[in-house]
């Protein structure tokens, strides 16, 4: 059920989410590896890096009226071994450069638990603001 909601979600972004994605997307982001829309568990996150298990999300104004469950959910993603970092979503189009340096940041600050690849090969091409 959630691989299709995945897809879905996948093909129906929201503007915010196409311009964070655009960001993000093909190593885009300092080499570091991406995906959007990503079952884990029985939640689909916006943004995962599976390397350093950071989750980015966005969110809209539903989300004002959803607290406890957004909390319910970062406190199990966290139990998994997940950070999760929430952004609204006129914060991603209004201040990217700002949420840009946070991600980037959270990036350094976890361990690389990719197999068989350098951790420094992402770290080599930091943005030019890091």
């Amino acid at each position: 059920m959630n691989v299709r909601l995945a897809r879905r979600l996948r093909k129906t972004m929201t503007d915010t989410e196409r311009f964070v994605w655009q960001r993000l997307r093909s190593r885009g982001f300092a080499g570091f590896k991406f995906r959007r829309q990503m079952p884990i568990g029985r939640y689909i996150v916006d943004f995962v890096c599976l390397q350093r298990r950071l989750i980015v999300e966005l969110d809209g104004g539903q989300h004002v009226e959803q607290a406890e469950y957004d909390a319910e959910r970062t406190s199990w993603l966290e139990s998994q071994g997940f950070v999760v970092l929430r952004f609204w979503n006129h914060e991603a189009l209004e201040e990217w450069e700002t949420i840009e340096q946070v991600i980037w940041e959270r990036l350094q600050d976890r361990p690389d638990r990719s197999k068989g690849r350098k951790a420094d090969e992402a770290r080599d091409d930091a943005p030019d603001h890091a």
